[in-house]
């Protein structure tokens, strides 16, 4: 495991009003309260296919792709390219169909879950090696109900719990920023137990 910090962190989701408020958004959710937590904006960048900004006070750029979910990885592949950056530095923010709303969890590597956006970044770095924070969604129960689920806003109180979620992510980035990954990992993973 990289002791690193992030050096960049990327937020998945959809890009559109069409798309804001469903449950795919969710790391698109996080990456902007992140953002301004580090007052930091978020800009257009044709070249990265995405919106960019830069934490200077942090040492960490943030990025969310444009380029649909299932393409993310030509984002964060030009991104890191440009800046050099390994697969390592990343912190990948996602939605989580197989963890109930309100449930985070802190990895590094291993399986993709069948998340398009994680399967296309990995098939641009090469490897499975980064950082992701999982934001639990809730299952619908049935596999053929999925990409209909995950294309729909969260019920009232389902958004109550990802909301309550987020908040505690965002207490996280003091461990996250000093690459004290044990730290964050024991927080996200063992807070908040199901109820």
């Amino acid at each position: 495991m990289s002791p690193a910090a992030p050096r960049l962190i990327v937020g998945l989701g959809n890009p559109g009003a069409d798309y804001s408020e469903t449950r795919h958004n969710a790391g698109f959710w996080l990456c902007e309260r992140l953002a301004a937590q580090l007052d930091a904006a978020f800009a257009n960048e044709s070249r990265f296919h995405g919106r960019a900004a830069q934490a200077r006070s942090a040492g960490v750029w943030l990025l969310m792709p444009q380029t649909f979910m299932n393409r993310s990885g030509l984002s964060v592949g030009a991104f890191i390219r440009f800046h050099r950056i390994q697969p390592g530095e990343i912190l990948v923010l996602h939605d989580e169909l197989d963890l109930p709303p309100g449930q985070l969890r802190l990895k590094f590597g291993g399986g993709l879950g069948g998340h398009n956006g994680l399967k296309d970044i990995t098939a641009h770095l090469g490897t499975q090696d980064f950082w992701r924070l999982r934001i639990g969604i809730g299952h619908p129960g049935d596999r053929n109900e999925v990409v209909n689920y995950v294309l729909k806003p969260p019920r009232k109180e389902e958004r109550a719990e990802i909301d309550a979620a987020l908040d505690r992510a965002l207490d996280l980035w003091s461990w996250i920023a000093k690459g004290d990954w044990n730290a964050a990992m024991q927080r996200a993973n063992q807070r908040h137990a199901a109820s």
